[in-house]
């Protein structure tokens, strides 16, 4: 189906430019109050155990909580699309407790679903010294990632991306993000030739995230435009595997479109860099905020190696992979 193809400037908070944010701005703090209430939950995590996808809000005393993630919540939904939480005190809790702690807080953003088609809700985010391929997603690998939107190479992608930073690498491991529409806006500006290509078919590598006898691949535009959104489905590493699986070639223009839309993303001034802390919460707006991270190293201990804890958050659909 030929897809619209949005033909204005978009003026919203959403549509910014890295260079142009203070560097505070997205930045949320947790209150005194809500870390005392955190505390209390935590005592009843430890002393209680339970599997962390079993834990609700409702279950504990969380007022002030309850009113700062309804803010990160307005800030994704009208304003930047992207919040950095700062911070759950992690020098206080086992990882296993901060996991429960930050299921709590983005459980009230929005519903947490499945990761892997096989149900996996909680997904560690670490090398795993795979090379990435069909098959192995590169965010257990430790190479620099492309922009991306998660889940762009399967039926239901979610709204929400939530990282929680347990560890820290020793080197490298800068999270970036990039707002789809301020690089529309440059799109619009510099290639309009290019920019309708973007609104039709890719196909996307399905990662093997599927039943045995279902489809390997998937195609989709990269962008769309519902008369009152813009919203972006993207990883170049999918598109080049997918193409591969499909037996065809990307046709020039399919090429060119998506080398330009780098090109523009990968700009110092478009993205914005966040270095992040143990206890950290990152949640950006997955249909509108592209995410990368650079390559990093690891320290040779296992328990001072690179670990982040992601979750998707999707109300739309069933709690299942593919909603």
């Amino acid at each position: 189906m030929q897809q619209s193809v949005l033909n204005h400037q978009i003026e919203e908070p959403v549509a910014w430019v890295g260079s142009e944010l203070a560097p505070t701005d997205g930045t949320v703090s947790l209150s005194g109050s809500c870390i005392d209430e955190l505390d209390v939950a935590a005592r009843l995590l430890q002393d209680n155990p339970i599997p962390t996808e079993a834990i609700r809000p409702d279950d504990f005393a969380l007022s002030a909580c309850r009113d700062l993630m309804a803010d990160v919540r307005r800030q994704l939904d009208t304003g930047l699309g992207f919040a950095l939480i700062d911070r759950l005190p992690a020098e206080r809790y086992s990882r296993r407790v901060m996991t429960g702690l930050y299921w709590l807080l983005t459980s009230m953003v929005a519903r947490p679903v499945s990761q892997k088609w096989e149900g996996r809700m909680i997904y560690d985010v670490h090398d795993t010294g795979k090379k990435p391929g069909n098959g192995v997603r590169p965010d257990i690998t430790n190479v620099e990632q492309n922009f991306h939107t998660d889940n762009s190479y399967n039926l239901c992608p979610p709204e929400f991306v939530a990282l929680l930073c347990q560890q820290t690498a020793m080197e490298g491991g800068i999270s970036r993000i990039v707002s789809f529409p301020a690089v529309h806006n440059e799109m619009l500006r510099r290639h309009p030739d290019l920019l309708p290509r973007l609104y039709q078919g890719y196909w996307f590598d399905r990662q093997r995230e599927h039943a045995s006898d279902d489809d390997m691949t998937i195609r989709h535009p990269l962008f769309e435009y519902d008369g009152n959104r813009l919203r972006a489905r993207l990883s170049r590493f999918q598109v080049m595997n997918g193409y591969k699986l499909a037996g065809e070639t990307l046709d020039p223009e399919g090429e060119a479109a998506i080398e330009a839309l780098e090109s523009i993303m990968d700009k110092p001034e478009f993205g914005k860099e966040f270095f992040f802390e143990p206890g950290q919460i990152q949640i950006v707006d997955n249909l509108r905020c592209g995410h990368k991270r650079t390559a990093f190293r690891d320290y040779d201990e296992p328990e001072r190696k690179r670990h982040l804890v992601r979750l998707w958050l999707r109300d739309r659909g069933r709690v299942f992979y593919n909603g």
